[in-house]
């Protein structure tokens, strides 16, 4: 009986680990996301200041992709290493009312401008540009745009293909020829 309370104990203490502080709006508040004011000329360039890239990170409650976003692939160190070294991160609430500003100036609300940038899916994760063009939305000038829930070896290879600006020059490898030839050099056949 006190193997199995052990056991028990255990597994909930590895649980409570992985569990991520949740908002009032419903959505996961890992310490890596900033906080701001969702100016995203603003936020853009407080990035640029600190030598990151704008990432972001459409959500919405009760999302069950969302969650194991948070629970199984941002919490991968080298995922976690890339959002907190590479990227500066601001979540967006797919049905929010928080007003936003748009890389073009455009003032709306956080479900005004996921319509406008066409989001259907959550999580969508939004890459900006290093340079801005404030003529153009986040997601009509976004060097990439990942809709839906990956592995910790997508996403890091996601992350590491925009990093490198590797969109940039598509010629001989594309995101997916890319993202086969990072699994063939983890060498285990796995997107993980």
């Amino acid at each position: 009986m006190r193997r199995l309370l052990a056991v028990i104990l255990t597994l909930g203490f590895a649980a409570a680990a992985h569990a991520v502080e949740m908002g009032d709006d419903g959505l996961h508040k890992p310490e890596w996301l900033r906080d701001t004011f969702k100016d995203l000329q603003e936020d853009h360039a407080e990035a640029r200041s600190e030598g990151k890239r704008l990432l972001l990170l459409v959500e919405q409650r009760g999302c069950l992709y969302c969650k194991d976003m948070h629970e199984n692939t941002f919490p991968d160190p080298r995922v976690l290493a890339m959002l907190e070294e590479t990227y500066f991160p601001v979540q967006i609430n797919l049905h929010g009312d928080i007003e936003i500003v748009d890389t073009d100036g455009e003032t709306l609300t956080e479900k005004e401008a996921t319509r406008k940038w066409r989001v259907l899916f959550t999580p969508t994760m939004i890459f900006l540009p290093p340079d801005l063009d404030d003529s153009m939305s986040a997601v009509d000038q976004a060097v990439s745009v990942m809709p839906g829930a990956f592995s910790p070896g997508t996403t890091l290879d996601m992350m590491t293909w925009v990093k490198e600006e590797r969109y940039l020059d598509q010629s001989e490898e594309d995101f997916q020829r890319y993202h086969a030839r990072m699994i063939k050099e983890r060498n285990d056949g796995d997107t993980r």
